[in-house]
């Protein structure tokens, strides 16, 4: 999913639901990632959308060595210009009282 695909998903669930949280999350972990998620209430019960977008991984170097025991260390390079998309879907279980993820191809989000 494309950033103008999620603000239009975004906006058609503002218009048709009641939403009970909605924000941005910034992290400096891998490179630099973005989060935007929205809680809402809908027919399938508490949704939970989330897009995270952070930078492609170009490359990633491994640091080792061929002694019995050492540790292998892998780092990776991120780019500067490229970013990756990813949409995630969930539902509140209130038996277990967390999110569980959903399967994005038995919905229509386009």
């Amino acid at each position: 999913m494309q950033p103008d695909r999620w603000h239009d998903l975004l906006d058609r669930v503002r218009e048709k639901f009641k939403v009970e949280d909605e924000g941005q999350e910034h992290s400096e972990e891998y490179g630099g990632s973005q989060l935007e998620f929205v809680i809402f209430t809908g027919p399938l019960g508490r949704v939970k959308l989330e897009f995270i977008t952070k930078p492609k991984v170009v490359d990633k170097k491994l640091t080792y060595s061929n002694r019995i025991g050492s540790d292998v260390e892998i780092d990776y390079i991120y780019s500067q210009t490229e970013k990756v998309h990813q949409f995630l879907l969930y539902r509140w279980d209130e038996a277990a009282e967390c999110w569980q993820p959903l399967d994005q191809s038995q919905f229509n989000l386009g």
